[in-house]
């Protein structure tokens, strides 16, 4: 059924708020209408949408599990905790152009249980019976992924990015089968209907780079999952740490939204002014994972007079109840009431009769795409994503500049440091410090990336978890345009180095110094890219990458030969990212001149030390440069590929 929920083609010329999940599998029709933004499904006619959709939820539960625990006491096993019950038969219904508010204290399962509508929690916690739209259940949460917009409670947004290109990268990941022209247009209509054009071209912004005003942020986030038409759009509380005017803005413009887009808007909150009130069709109040409410600011009114209170005049009824919480709690016979059942059956508008459309409609997707338009698709996937980490880059001053300035600063410090080393004995310790310590520098100047890394993360789980992009389309696209840049940065440092310090004056030694600065500042790229993918916090995460860092060096061979590390240690020597390019530059600069003499025992005398011998002191009596090189290419291909299955399986247990 999955594959009969998706959503439809959309051009220009139709009304934006035809959201339409079709059941036709028929060729000429399919061809008839424009483009969507997942399947080639074909929508209907525009009169259908105009029915109300409706939203049941029915004995909806749900209880969190503890995680196993095998800890043991002095003399036994620790009690294991009991299972946790949120939420208690939560029963009620939603129709289109109707806002209806969860309301309650804190801890009683409001975020909870939107996120379980928005389809936000594993399969195996998900009731398929408590859930169904236009009376069809929802059997996976994948499915209400597909249907519902999910606006949680952080704003997961992108702080240098501008307001008008935040919404168009997300109609262009939403919505790739519609034409530019037709995303600008969405986006333009968008920006307009959220009160945003004022502020269109202004950073998003964040603590540290300011930007809009928070209201202003909370708009663009309802945008993002708004632009491709979810016919519910479910918000955990929205007016959150916004004054009061602001609040009221984005509780109107919810109302306009339901009123214009026919569409069911569902919201936590949890003391809204008097003001806001009036833009409420219904209140579900919850107390302790049960309904004790369901219905409208009247009949909340009714409920508080019949259990002989008055409602004071300095507060709303909303507030008030949440005074004599627990009297309403006890009047749950009230409750009981509030819940009618339709009698006529709802109109069927999303699925067709046949229980196995969705596999007749894969199986005739898969038949008529052909493997180059979905390899186009994945292309145009990472092109969009490398136009914005572009943007991200260049405009992250910090990090381009501080990228930029450590390269010319380490190049040209290091290099009048060992300013034209000689040719002797003492030089070769030199050149021997020399490299050891452009490793550990080159290897730990790619730690500044990690916040924007953890910050991105953020972004990343949610858009991945929505189906924006795959995970590997992100990291294809996070190498093609780190590639370039590192390059630049390999070659500002390499280049003063080289040079000043004097070493082998031959050109193709020069390029393979300067190939190998390139791999090294990768493969520490790599590194922290996947240590941040593991870390959950800067904190952390710089603790780690100090600590592997400082291992890796340690068994580098550089400190402790090969023969004298411990056997139950000899692992690290071989998985040791400094290892390995330390030995290439160390063949790159003797291997030409091995039968030079480096050391004599007196003028004109026998010579004590070639350039071979240099080499073979360090095992390196073979020229194994390109076989570095292509450990080198593996370690950066390797931590990628690890970052990208930790990521991907974060992204599959995601609940932003």
């Amino acid at each position: 059924m999955a594959a009969c929920l998706s959503p439809p083609r959309l051009s220009s010329t139709e009304d934006d708020s035809v959201i339409l999940f079709s059941t036709s599998n028929s060729p000429e029709e399919s061809t008839s209408h424009s483009s969507s933004s997942f399947h080639h499904s074909p929508p209907p006619s525009l009169h259908q949408f105009r029915t109300a959709y409706k939203l049941s939820v029915r004995n909806l539960s749900y209880t969190l599990q503890p995680h196993k625990t095998t800890s043991f006491s002095f003399y036994h096993k620790t009690k294991r905790p009991e299972p946790l019950n949120i939420l208690h038969s939560i029963s009620f219904d939603a129709r289109s152009s109707e806002i209806v508010v969860v309301a309650g204290p804190s801890g009683t399962g409001k975020s909870t249980l939107l996120r379980i509508m928005a389809g936000r929690v594993k399969d195996e916690d998900f009731d398929p019976k408590s859930i169904s739209i236009n009376d069809q259940p929802m059997t996976s949460p994948a499915q209400l992924r597909k249907i519902c917009g999910y606006v949680a409670q952080e704003d997961n947004l992108l702080p240098m990015l501008t307001v008008r290109e935040t919404l168009l990268f997300s109609a262009k990941f939403r919505l790739k089968e519609m034409t530019p022209k037709d995303r600008e247009l969405r986006v333009e209509s968008l920006l307009q209907e959220l009160g945003l054009l004022h502020v269109a071209d202004s950073f998003v912004g964040d603590e540290e780079n300011r930007g809009i005003s928070g209201g202003e942020r909370k708009r663009v986030s309802i945008g993002v999952d708004m632009i491709h038409n979810p016919p519910i759009l479910l918000l955990d509380e929205p007016t959150s740490g916004l004054d009061s005017t602001s609040a009221l803005q984005v509780i109107e413009l919810l109302s306009s939204i339901v009123k214009a887009k026919q569409r069911i808007v569902v919201l936590s909150i949890h003391q809204p002014s008097y003001r806001i009130l009036q833009y409420v069709s219904k209140f579900l109040i919850l107390s302790h994972g049960s309904v004790v409410h369901n219905g409208s600011l009247e009949q909340l009114e009714e409920t508080i007079r019949k259990l002989g209170f008055q409602i004071p005049t300095q507060l709303n009824a909303l507030e008030f109840s949440m005074e004599i919480i627990r009297r309403l709690e006890d009047s749950g016979s009230i409750y009981e009431t509030s819940i009618v059942e339709e009698k006529e059956p709802f109109p069927h508008l999303m699925w067709p009769e046949e229980e196995n459309c969705g596999v007749q409609i894969v199986q005739s997707q898969w038949t008529k795409e052909s493997f180059c338009s979905l390899c186009y698709a994945y292309l145009i996937e990472i092109l969009f994503l490398c136009s914005r980490f572009w943007k991200i880059i260049y405009r992250t001053k910090q990090l381009f500049l501080a990228r930029t300035m450590q390269a010319l600063v380490g190049g040209f410090g290091l290099g009048s440091v060992y300013i034209k080393v000689t040719r002797d004995e003492g030089g070769v310790a030199e050149r021997l410090g020399l490299f050891a310590f452009s490793l550990s520098f080159l290897l730990s100047s790619t730690v500044e990336a990690l916040p924007i890394y953890l910050q991105e993360r953020s972004v990343l789980m949610k858009e991945a978890s929505r189906g924006a992009y795959r995970i590997s389309s992100y990291m294809i696209a996070n190498t093609f345009v780190f590639l370039p840049f590192l390059f630049v940065v390999s070659t500002l440092f390499a280049v003063p180095v080289y040079w000043l310090v004097g070493l082998n004056p031959s050109l193709s030694a020069f390029t393979f110094f300067t190939f190998v600065v390139w791999l090294i500042v990768l493969m520490a790229s790599s590194l922290v890219l996947f240590l941040s993918a593991v870390s959950p916090d800067f904190i952390s995460g710089n603790s780690l990458i100090c600590t592997v860092l400082g291992a890796f060096f340690l068994f580098s061979g550089y400190f402790i030969p090969k023969e004298s590390i411990p056997k139950y240690w000899l692992f690290m020597y071989y998985v040791s990212l400094y290892r390995y390019p330390l030995d290439a530059l160390l063949t790159n600069e003797y291997w030409n001149v091995r039968n030079e003499c480096f050391s004599h025992q007196m003028e004109g005398s026998q010579c004590l030390m070639t350039g071979f011998d240099v080499l073979k002191s360090r095992g390196l009596e073979k020229d194994n440069r390109w076989i570095n090189v292509g450990i080198m290419l593996g370690f950066f291909v390797l931590y990628r590929v690890l970052c990208w299955i930790i990521l991907a399986r974060k992204a599959s247990k995601t609940t932003i």
